[in-house]
């Protein structure tokens, strides 16, 4: 399939609650899940909500990783999305997984801008 990106859905259960909620830790694990893969960070927005939770952005090069977490739940949603065939969105999942702890997750890809050829 001839796709301009790839999109993987993480969904992280079961994960380290103290981590998922705090948001200077997750910035640290988001950027490097980021250059890991390979991919050109050219910022980062994150937000700590009370009582709880982050939601955060790394812009790349070649698009976004996000992050919303639920401590309370430990849950944590990952959006990867890349574009170009220099990087790993793969490899980035792979951190975040390792580095929050999750003993139950699972990855789904969506290729987007699929190219129809006539």
């Amino acid at each position: 399939m001839n796709a301009l990106g790839r999109h993987l859905l993480v969904e992280l259960h079961d994960c380290n609650k103290e981590a998922l909620n705090d948001l200077s830790l997750l910035r640290d694990i988001m950027m490097k899940a980021a250059i890991e893969c390979g991919a050109v960070v050219l910022g980062e927005s994150f937000h700590h909500f009370s009582p709880q939770g982050v939601s955060g952005v790394v812009i790349i090069a070649e698009s976004h990783l996000s992050i919303h977490t639920w401590p309370e739940h430990g849950y944590a949603a990952v959006d990867i999305f890349t574009c170009g065939t220099f990087v790993n969105p793969e490899k980035a999942a792979e951190v975040l997984i390792e580095k929050l702890g999750s003993k139950n997750h699972s990855v789904m890809e969506i290729p987007r801008g699929v190219l129809v050829t006539v």
